[in-house]
Order: structure tokens, then C-alpha cells, then sequence
């Protein structure tokens, strides 16, 4: 494994639409939240699924309140993915997901039943190779992850107690690293045992190298959805323990293009109001998290300029203040 100095605070800027260059992609964008709207999102996007498919998706700590509804994710499935299992793995800390055992009870009480779940660590774990990355040559992962053909990145955009934000970078990177090797070496310096303590960009860095690696295995074959609903402070990691929502409901995002989706969703929460957007602002910016959009351009994993497609207005393209309009006040579900 690759060993580098601390990195400093260079990449950690939001930068502003108008002062970003590159070809653009493509983002959808739907303010249906409803199964309906993600079925709509995701077949936007979903031309190169083919073949064996895994649907990443964090299925929460027990009872957690802000993960993406199960009936939404059924319906899905059953329309456009039949044959697909979501895929997990176990946790690096010690939790209700840590052994295979726990996980397989927590996956029953927060009622992911209705469809095969891989863990993928289960068994064993296997590397892939990560090109041009600063900290790693490899990254382990689930083994079960060579199995499938597709991937589907199934994101619940939240912010994240220590990446800043959760997007689909996020839920690949750490999501799909094994739970006591690929995660160790995301989040540990070498040498220093303390998960907790590596450097802010450091850690944006090895996530998003890890993202890396699987999304070159499964190369055209691989699709983003981003949900922006419920989005605490804190990762659904943190299950009921997460801080309130206090940011506005948004809807759903889709592309093919997992920086692009990213970005769409901080210039999402940048065009918002300082008073809808403050706490999950500042968690961004405590903790550097826009790093990983940088990083993520630097390492050639897509374009953060981007046409934003309004799914409910007949295509038409807006940007995201548009999308960051009349936002309704998150109401906690009953």
C-alpha cells in the first residue's frame, strides 16, 4: 500500500458554477418523492444495467428514521430490477451491523425483506486495482462484489459526521469496502489506531479513491440516484441517534455521472437559504467535505459541470437555484 504526507487544505473550495470548466453531463432531477419519482429518476439512467445487478443501498442502523423508504426501493425493484439483490457490508465500528449476524437482524427489523441482500463481506474479501490513486494501489472489498455485472447506487444524500456529505461517492466508497480490511485503510493512517483521527482531506481522499476502484470494475455498467429527503446532519450510520432535520426536502437526482451528481446536490444545498441550509452547510465545510468533488475531477471520475433536466417540466433544463426553489419545511413523518 501506498504511504504519502499529510496532504494541506488544497481542493477544500466550494467553487461556483461559472468558474468550473469541462464538458458537461447530464443530471435529471424530480421533486416527486414517491416511488413514482424514483422510478422516474432511475429510468432516466438505467440504459447500461444489464446482466447481474447489485443496488447499493445503506440500509440504516435498527429503526433508523431518515433511510430511504423500503416501499419506495419495492417498488422499484419490482418494476425495473426484478432479479437484483441490494447489496451491503458489515460495518468497520462496532454496532447493530458489525457481524454478519447483526446485520442479517437489523436488516429484518428495518424490513429489507422483500428482496435478496448480499452482504458482500460475508465470506471473504478480494482487491481491485485503483489507477492513479495517491494513498492506494488496491482497495478490498466485499468478494460477493465480483459476482455482479451492474451497479446501481442507490444514495440517500445526507450529511456525514465525517466526509461532510454522503452522496454516491460515499455509499460506494466506504459502502462497498469489506468491513475490517477496505474500511480500516479508509479511515486509519498507518500506524495510528485511532479511526477517528486522520486528516480531514486525507480521509476525502482515501474514500474517494476507494469509489474509484469499484466504479472502474463495473465501468459503463454503473448508475447514480440520489435521494434528497430527511437530510440530517448526520449519516444514517448514526440511526436513531442522528441529529434532527432541520434542511428542506428537495427530491431525486439521477445520472450516470457519479461527480456530477455529487456536485448537483451541494449546489443544491448552496443555492438554498443561509437559514435552510446552515447545519448541513457548515457540517460540509467543518469537515472539508468538498474535497471529495475535487478530488473526484483530479482523478478523472466525471465533470462537475452538469445540465440539470427538470423530469416534471417537460425536460426543461434549469439550474440548481431553480431546483432550490420553494422548498417545503421539513415535517417529521408520523
Amino acid at each position: 500500500m501506498k504511504q504519502q504526507p499529510i496532504p494541506g487544505t488544497d481542493g477544500n473550495k466550494y467553487v461556483p458554477y461559472e468558474q468550473r470548466t469541462g464538458e458537461e453531463a447530464v443530471v435529471y432531477f424530480t421533486r416527486d418523492l414517491s416511488s413514482e419519482g424514483l422510478i422516474k429518476a432511475y429510468e432516466q439512467v438505467n440504459g447500461k444495467i444489464e446482466g447481474k445487478v447489485g443496488v447499493k443501498l445503506h440500509t440504516g442502523e435498527q429503526n433508523g428514521p431518515n433511510i430511504i423508504p423500503r416501499e419506495w426501493v419495492k417498488a422499484l425493484m419490482e418494476k425495473d430490477l426484478p432479479e437484483a439483490n441490494i447489496i451491503e457490508t458489515n460495518t468497520y465500528y462496532e454496532g447493530d451491523r458489525y457481524t454478519t449476524e447483526q446485520h442479517r437482524k437489523t436488516l429484518e427489523v428495518n424490513g429489507w425483506t422483500f428482496c435478496p441482500v448480499d452482504i458482500i463481506d460475508e465470506e471473504d474479501t478480494c482487491t481491485l486495482p485503483i489507477k492513479g490513486g495517491k494513498w492506494f494501489d488496491k482497495m478490498a472489498v466485499g468478494s460477493h462484489l465480483k459476482n455482479y455485472n451492474s451497479l446501481v447506487a442507490l444514495t440517500h444524500f445526507k450529511g456525514h459526521t465525517q466526509g461532510g456529505f454522503g452522496g454516491s461517492n460515499k455509499n460506494i466508497g466506504i459502502g462497498c469496502a469489506d468491513g475490517r480490511i477496505g474500511k480500516a485503510w479508509i479511515h486509519t493512517t498507518p500506524g495510528q489506531p485511532n479511526q477517528w483521527d486522520i486528516a480531514k482531506e486525507e480521509f476525502m481522499e482515501r474514500m474517494t479513491e476507494s469509489t474509484k476502484a469499484t466504479i472502474d470494475f463495473f465501468g459503463e455498467h454503473v448508475t447514480y440516484v440520489n435521494v434528497m429527503r430527511n437530510m440530517s446532519v448526520s449519516c444514517d450510520c448514526e440511526g436513531t441517534a442522528a441529529a434532527p432535520v432541520v434542511t428542506p426536502n428537495v427530491g431525486i437526482l439521477s445520472s450516470t455521472d457519479i461527480l456530477a451528481i455529487d456536485q448537483a446536490c451541494v449546489d443544491i444545498v448552496n443555492a438554498m437559504t443561509e437559514e435552510e441550509h446552515h447545519d448541513l452547510w457548515e457540517r460540509m465545510e467543518s469537515r472539508h467535505g468538498f474535497r471529495q468533488l475535487s478530488y473526484m475531477k483530479e482523478l478523472g471520475m466525471g465533470h462537475d459541470c452538469y445540465k440539470l433536466i427538470d423530469l416534471d417540466n417537460g425536460g426543461k433544463e434549469i439550474t440548481a437555484a431553480d431546483a432550490a426553489k420553494d422548498l417545503k419545511p421539513f415535517v417529521k413523518e408520523q
